[in-house]
C-alpha cells in the first residue's frame, strides 16, 4: 500500500504539471472504486482551475479555484501518472483529469481500493480527514505529544504508531523500520515505554520518513511515482521483509510475526 512517502512523492511529482492549469474534463472510465464516483463530480470540476496540491496523511488534495477540492486516495495499488492526453489507456486506468496543457492526470488502480471525492469548502473538515492525528514531519509531532498520547495505553507499540488518530502516515513498513532504529521491540506495551525511548522513536520516525521521501518511497510491488519511476527506499530497509536474513547492524537473524493482522519484522538483539 502506498504510504506517506509514496503519496508525498506523488504530490511533488504532479504539482508542477497541474498547478495553475484548467480542467478540460474529468473522464471517469470506471466509477466503481472504493466508493462509487458520482457523475456529478465530472460536471462540477469542468473548466475549474487548479490552485494547489496538498497532502494530508495518505490523501492528496487537489484544490480548485471554486473553493472546492478533489480528495484522492491511492488505495492499496493505485498510482497517478502525468501523461500526454492521447496516451492509450491501460486495463486498470480508471479516470483522467484532462488539462489545458494537453496532458492528463491518469489514475491506475488494479485493485480499485482507491477513491475520489469532491468536497466544497476546506477539505480538512471532510469526515475522512477531520479526526486524523498530527503529521509526523510537522513540529506538532514531538516527544512531548507522543509521551502524553502513550500514557496508560495497553496496546503494543507498533499498532499504536500505525493508528492514524495518534499520528498519520506511519504505515507498516515505516513503523517496523523506525522501531528498529529506535531499538524498541514492536510487541512492547506502549504504556511501559520510557521517556528516552519515546524520544528515540520520534526521532527515528522523522528520519525514516524524511529519508524515504528523498528517494521516492518504497517499491515492494505495484507503486510507481508520477513519472513512472519506482521508489528506492527498499534498498535501505533494515528489517522489513528480511525474515531470516542477517541484521545489518549485529548479524543476528531478522525475525517475523503477525501482529494485529500485519507482518512485523524485528531484530531480537538490537530491539529491547
Amino acid at each position: 500500500m502506498p504510504e506517506l512517502p509514496e503519496v508525498e512523492t506523488t504530490r511533488r511529482g504532479i504539482e508542477p504539471h497541474v498547478e495553475g492549469r484548467r480542467v478540460i474534463e474529468l473522464a471517469v472510465h470506471e466509477p466503481r472504486l472504493r466508493w462509487p464516483v458520482p457523475s456529478s463530480v465530472a460536471r462540477a470540476v469542468r473548466n475549474a482551475s487548479i490552485v494547489g496540491v496538498r497532502r494530508r496523511a495518505k490523501y492528496l488534495l487537489i484544490d480548485l479555484d471554486r473553493g472546492s477540492s478533489l480528495i484522492l486516495h491511492l488505495g492499496m495499488s493505485g498510482s497517478l501518472r502525468v501523461l500526454p492526453a492521447d496516451t492509450p489507456r491501460l486495463k486498470h486506468d480508471h479516470f483522467d483529469l484532462k488539462l489545458d496543457s494537453g496532458r492528463t492526470l491518469r489514475f491506475n488502480d488494479p485493485r480499485r481500493f482507491g477513491s475520489l471525492h469532491l468536497v466544497d469548502g476546506d477539505a480538512l473538515y471532510h469526515p475522512l480527514l477531520a479526526s486524523l492525528g498530527p503529521e509526523p514531519l510537522e513540529p506538532t509531532f514531538d516527544a512531548d505529544y507522543l509521551w502524553r498520547a502513550s500514557r496508560g495505553r495497553k496496546v503494543a507499540v507498533k499498532p499504536f504508531l500505525m493508528n492514524a488518530h495518534i499520528v498519520v502516515g506511519v504505515g507498516n513498513i515505516y513503523a517496523s523500520e523506525a522501531l528498529f532504529r529506535a531499538g524498541v521491540r514492536p510487541g512492547r506495551q506502549t504504556r511501559h515505554l520510557k521517556r528516552e525511548e519515546i524520544e528515540r522513536l520520534v526521532e527515528a520516525i522523522k528520519a525514516v520518513l524524511t529519508q524515504a521521501v528523498k528517494v521516492g518511497g518504497t517499491t515492494l510491488r505495484d507503486y510507481v511515482g508520477a513519472d513512472g519511476s519506482p521508489g528506492y527506499f527498499r534498498q535501505k530497509l533494515f528489517v522489513y521483509e528480511r525474515e531470516g536474513e542477517p541484521c545489518r547492524r549485529c548479524g543476528d537473524f531478522v525475525r517475523h510475526r503477525v501482529q494485529a493482522q500485519r507482518s512485523t519484522y524485528w531484530c531480537h538483539t538490537c530491539q529491547a
